[in-house]
């Protein structure tokens, strides 16, 4: 794929198509908590509380590293017709992909960082200043002249749209149930 074959898409299809990830990783994410908690046999002990974080921290990573080494998008991305590559246009190799997924944190790092450092814990309190991180997060792609996220810029990736697939030529119509 060649850096022109696909145009950034709209910062607003990308943040719907993040919104949809979200509810597919919380079933990736479930799954993984009933399996820790099986193997942990529910034990609620500090280490295991911390264990938990760490693994799903692993499983999340694992879940979009491979879909982004794999074919270049995660199910949602592929739902929504984007994909990411290389600022050469190419599939991401796995350091690329690890190295996006970490610098991602930073839609939610910052927020997080600072409920901590100003003793937030109310829900309402935390889900504003997640919130304040998502949208400024989002009004990085504003500043890029390609508009792509920071964390793209900064792991030299980029997100493509991918045309709609058309009919082959003298395929019949798909028929209405």
């Amino acid at each position: 794929m060649s850096d022109t074959a696909g145009t950034t898409p709209s910062i607003k299809r990308r943040l719907i198509a993040m919104v949809y990830e979200a509810f597919l990783l919380l079933a990736v994410d479930m799954l993984a908590v009933a399996l820790y908690l099986l193997v942990t046999r529910n034990s609620h002990a500090p280490v295991f509380q911390f264990g938990l974080k760490v693994w799903l921290f692993v499983v999340t990573g694992a879940y979009f590293t491979w879909g982004w080494t794999n074919s270049g998008h995660t199910l949602a991305m592929k739902t929504w017709r984007m994909q990411v590559v290389t600022n050469g246009g190419t599939r991401l190799p796995l350091t690329t992909a690890v190295v996006r997924y970490l610098l991602a944190w930073g839609w939610f790092l910052p927020a997080l960082l600072a409920c901590t450092a100003l003793g937030l814990k109310d829900k309402s309190q935390v889900g504003v200043a997640l919130i304040v991180g998502i949208v400024g997060w989002s009004l990085t792609a504003l500043l890029d002249r390609d508009r792509q996220f920071l964390h793209d810029r900064l792991a030299g990736t980029r997100v493509v749209a991918l045309p709609k697939k058309t009919a082959a030529p003298g395929a019949a119509p798909a028929e209405a149930s």
